[in-house]
């Protein structure tokens, strides 16, 4: 199906059919939901596209899979419609979810791969094995710094994989620290597993409190540090070279896992730094997370994990998720035959363009408003408000595809950033970003009044 009349990505058309589906079965109608190949016959779309779609409902909380079943929606008990589900947080907004980056150079590849394939009529056996061999090749940088096929672990998605390796790991009631601000469905998994967080800010402006990370680990029985690899967003910026060998430095002295998460590395403006923190850390404590998603885009919404530990082997094995073979089997020749690479490249520039597009217009239309830095990659403006404001009152009027708007709080168990606003720019039209900036800012002047006026 590619793309609809109305220019949307396929995944969207299949979001929202399901949504139907879910609504019917709140009124009385059948919880159970197509099936991945069902849905995909159906809507003429790939079986990638359809369990995008699933795992952004799952995400939500909207419906849930069942081993040897299928999906099902999830209706509750008043009978009402079913909300999206966020962190429990009181007056907390939606959650914030980006779509995925369109790929149109390196899709028609993707299915031209396939398609090859299925003439070739080659076995699909192998795609996982393929797949990973070529991410452990991709990730493999020295002799000591090496990875074997056997040491990567594929997942439908990030909260799939999270979850399964937390799991795995024993973490249930320990203590884990995470660098925030942080995606709020990383956050979600671990407070569903009953891991006790502690958060490490990362947005100060002098760069890592590494100090406040120091008295910690001597505080506290710390089982896992969860960080970016090397580009932390949402804040946008870019751990230095020192940074990366003082956080190794102090990790050394623990028996602490080191969650690095790799999601946003290739989104570097600049292209990733030449070293990242996993180059500094004993391997033997290192997991690595990320996704083909981010690569790829959402014919490939898979994360991975490499480990070379046992038990996480053990219970991805176990788990033993459902990936299309041949899929796995296309996204290997992207990524082996360098197709990947120079997608990334052109990928990076859009980006940067089009978040100096965004830092502009925010500047000139909410510069005296908020503050931000320019970000050093990813698709997001991290943004400080100048005075406190009910930041989920300031969205709620928000009703324009063109700025995807979500409270810093949003990014925190402790809601530590009440007075952050995170901005993303959707579409490709500069003047629909400058009119919802231009009504957001209106917004904003009119809270701060009111504020104002409530304070005298």
């Amino acid at each position: 199906m590619g793309r609809s009349v109305r220019r949307e990505f396929a995944y969207q058309t299949v979001y929202r059919y399901l949504e139907t589906l879910i609504s019917h079965a709140c009124e009385g109608g059948d919880p159970r939901l197509p099936s991945l190949r069902d849905l995909a016959r159906r809507l003429r779309v790939s079986l990638a596209t359809v369990q995008y779609a699933y795992s952004l409902l799952e995400r939500e909380g909207r419906v849930h899979s069942v081993p040897k079943s299928g999906y099902f929606a999830l209706v509750p008990a008043d009978g009402g419609v079913s909300a999206p589900r966020a962190i429990a947080r009181s007056g907390q907004c939606a959650p914030f979810i980006l779509p995925p980056l369109p790929c149109e150079a390196l899709e028609p590849l993707l299915l031209a791969h396939e398609r090859r394939l299925a003439r070739q009529s080659a076995t699909t056996q192998t795609g996982n094995a393929l797949l990973r061999s070529a991410l452990a090749a991709r990730h493999t940088r020295s002799s000591r710094q090496f990875w074997r096929a056997e040491d990567v672990h594929l997942a439908t998605d990030v909260q799939a994989l999270l979850q399964t390796l937390l799991l795995a790991l024993d973490l249930q009631g320990g203590t884990v620290l995470v660098a925030t601000p942080c995606c709020w469905q990383q956050l979600q998994v671990l407070q569903q597993l009953g891991v006790r967080v502690i958060e490490w800010p990362l947005d100060n402006q002098g760069g890592l409190d590494l100090g406040t990370l120091a008295q910690l680990f001597k505080r506290e029985t710390v089982r896992l540090l969860l960080m970016p690899s090397c580009l932390a967003t949402p804040p946008g910026r870019l751990m230095s070279l020192e940074e990366q060998r003082e956080v190794a430095r102090l990790l050394a002295g623990y028996p602490t896992w080191l969650l690095e998460n790799d999601l946003d590395s290739e989104q570097c403006f600049a292209a990733p730094p030449a070293t990242r923190l996993r180059d500094w850390v004993d391997p033997h404590w290192l997991l690595v997370m990320g996704s083909l998603e981010g690569m790829i885009g959402a014919e490939a919404p898979y994360a991975y994990v490499l480990s070379r530990h046992p038990a996480v082997c053990e219970a991805f094995v176990r788990r033993s998720f459902v990936l299309p073979p041949r899929r796995q089997q296309a996204v290997a020749c992207l990524l082996t035959r360098g197709d990947v690479d120079s997608h990334l490249q052109q990928m990076r520039d859009r980006l940067q363009l089009r978040m100096a597009i965004l830092c502009h217009a925010v500047e000139q239309h909410l510069g005296s408003l908020l503050a931000f830095s320019v970000p050093e990659g990813g698709r997001v403006l991290w943004c400080r408000l100048d005075l406190a404001v009910d930041v989920r009152q300031l969205l709620e009027a928000s009703n324009t595809p063109a700025l995807l708007a979500a409270p810093g709080n949003l990014f925190s168990l402790q809601e530590s950033y009440d007075r952050h606003l995170l901005l993303a720019w959707q579409g490709d039209d500069a003047g629909e970003l400058e009119d919802a900036l231009g009504e957001l800012g209106q917004r904003l002047q009119c809270l701060r009044a009111n504020a104002k006026d409530r304070s005298d």
